[in-house]
């Protein structure tokens, strides 16, 4: 029997090919990166042909590495970035880029679904607030102003669901992903007609939904040849990122709770029922459980505001990480660690690209307040770690409120390398903070597990718990604990005091 298992893991920057054994071993990894483009403010598109090539490379390097044959494999399976929206004609070719999460540009369509349809029946039945960042505002988007790709369209597809139709020719979404399009009833997981009749979309222009443990098809011959697998491999769907990683992290129980830091970042747990908000400030995927739904709190720019501070500002660091072979970040750490908690009074706003949550503000903008003669690029890099953490802790704040009863917090993700802001998010939150071994093969490893489980490798998602191993665990400290606890209202107060400002330089970028 084929026990080994590859899992695609299609991200912002890149796709990273996974190979995991049927009892959770990783084997190897390989990535294949690609570009996002910003054609305007607030405007995030990629190229899905880009991700086919990063498919294929990373598949073909990942097996080389590894020392396996194609034939070897016994499940492909995938995570992906959530909220796109790719239009495809009845062949599955692209009709234009892919508009991704982090595009912000349908402000007027999510303006119509509220006049349609109303913020509290559409919270209510998908479990999320309307917003430009969800997919249906990107379809309705395309509707008004490309009318004619419109027209040509045969279905709105997520980035995994591209590839998942490359490989086998079925148009197709998991629960989850379909979860973080404004147009699924979490409930009953149809897609909603009380939302699609009311904007005058037609259902028929949406893939298939499934489980995320369906075996949806199999590896094609033609698509086979491309990417150097075996013809005939099964394909299980698996998840969007968010619900992966939760699996990945070992979160599959009640009161589990995870923080994922990448590009963007988000809080996460998993319960047997959605968690309404009254503020509207978080929401609800489905989990890749079928039993479970996984209540969710995004921001858009955490490590994507420490990748544009060390790109924009941090050319020294850069130049000193070039001539000691090492990470540009670890420089930049060790210069903030110097610099006591609360950044000389520092504050940093990360809303470089808009906000989901906690705030759902597509007009706000980043800043840093409060700078004198005396702060330092050391300073300023310590305010940006502080004002990430401070952002998620009022998403932590809002399911605290709820009854969530969260006593410990997972983080994975590329920004849970960093010991330093590993420790501010321990005293920000007043939280353990937990390390897995996995951190940025944690959404991988979720989507294996899903594949496993379609096709028998692996018993049910409780084992997930027993896969996840902790490596290291910060505990908060009670000085910068008090310190944090000063700060946290200005920095809360800072974004109040200038939202005015914000709409009123909405149009001038």
């Amino acid at each position: 029997m084929r026990r080994l298992i590859l899992a695609h893991d299609l991200g912002t920057t890149g796709n990273k090919a996974t190979l995991f054994r049927d009892d959770g071993v990783l084997l190897a990894s390989a990535f294949a990166g690609y570009e996002t483009r910003y054609p305007a403010v607030n405007w995030a598109e990629q190229d899905p042909s880009d991700w086919w090539k990063a498919f294929c490379q990373s598949s073909r390097q990942l097996l080389a590495q590894a020392g396996v044959t194609a034939q070897e494999i016994g499940v492909v399976s995938f995570s992906g970035q959530m909220m796109g929206c790719l239009p495809v004609d009845a062949r599955g070719r692209p009709l234009r880029y892919s508009i991704i999460w982090a595009d912000q540009r349908a402000e007027g369509e999510a303006r119509l679904l509220r006049e349609r349809v109303g913020e509290e029946a559409v919270y209510r039945l998908t479990g999320h607030r309307i917003s430009p960042a969800y997919s249906l505002e990107k379809i309705l988007w395309i509707q008004s102003h490309e009318p004619e790709v419109f027209r040509q369209a045969h279905k709105f597809l997520h980035a995994k669901d591209y590839l998942i139709y490359r490989l086998t020719g079925e148009f197709v979404t998991d629960y989850s992903d379909a979860s973080g399009m404004n147009a699924f009833d979490l409930q009953a997981r149809t897609w909603a007609p009380q939302i699609l009749d009311a904007v005058g979309l037609d259902a028929g222009v949406l893939p298939d939904l499934h489980s995320s443990i369906d075996v949806v098809g199999e590896v094609r011959p033609g698509a086979a040849e491309e990417a150097g697998l075996a013809a005939g491999t099964p394909v299980v769907i698996g998840g969007g990122d968010g619900p992966c990683a939760a699996v990945g992290a070992g979160v599959v129980r009640q009161g589990g709770a995870y923080n994922y830091v990448g590009s963007s970042s988000w809080i996460a747990l998993a319960t047997s029922a959605p968690i309404q908000d009254p503020e509207r400030r978080t929401f609800n995927f489905h989990h890749l459980d079928p039993k479970m739904v996984m209540p969710t709190g995004t921001m858009q720019t955490a490590g994507g505001s420490y990748q544009w501070f060390r790109n924009q500002l941090g050319g020294l660091e850069a130049l000193e990480a070039r001539e000691r072979g090492v990470d540009s970040y670890e420089i930049l750490d060790r210069e903030a660690e110097a610099i006591p908690p609360g950044a000389g009074n520092l504050i940093y706003l990360p809303y470089l690209m808009g906000e989901r949550a906690p705030h759902w503000n597509p007009r706000a903008r980043g800043a840093f307040i409060g700078l004198t003669m005396t702060h330092t690029r050391a300073h300023m890099t310590r305010a940006v770690l502080e004002g990430v953490a401070f952002n998620l802790r009022i998403i932590l704040d809002a399911f605290q409120r709820q009854g969530a009863g969260i006593e410990q917090m997972r983080l994975i993700g590329g920004g849970a390398r960093g010991r330093l802001w590993r420790q501010i998010m321990a005293d920000v939150y007043g939280l353990p903070v937990l390390r897995p071994r996995y951190l940025e093969e944690a959404t991988s490893l979720g989507a294996a597990v899903a594949g496993g489980i379609g096709v028998g490798l692996i018993k049910d998602f409780g084992v997930a718990e027993q896969l996840v191993e902790i490596v290291e665990i910060q505990t908060p400290d009670p000085a910068a604990r008090r310190r944090y606890e000063e700060l946290y209202p200005v920095f809360c107060d800072a974004y109040t005091a200038l939202v005015p400002v914000f709409e009123r330089l909405g149009g001038t970028a």
